[in-house]
């Protein structure tokens, strides 16, 4: 059975890349998507800002969503 061109615009996957300090709260972050659903995708990327003089952490995540039709203003964080 086929989807419907009705039911691809209505199943996306989102993607989202979030950064922060090398701290608790970020591993909190990540923490908390992944238990709403969204999954890591590759490896952590870390760098450092020496003008603050420290790490900066980043980890690209993304979701399958139903039901929704994705448009450019759709708040990701969100789903």
């Amino acid at each position: 059975m086929s989807a419907s061109p009705l039911n691809l615009r209505q199943r996306f996957t989102a993607y989202r890349y979030l950064t922060g300090p090398d701290d608790a709260s970020f591993c909190h972050r990540v923490t908390g998507a992944i238990n709403k659903g969204w999954s890591l995708y590759g490896p952590p990327t870390l760098t450092f800002d020496p003008v603050k003089g420290r790490v900066i952490c980043g980890q690209a995540i993304t979701k399958d969503v139903e039901g929704v039709e994705y448009h450019a203003e759709l708040k990701l964080a969100d789903l």
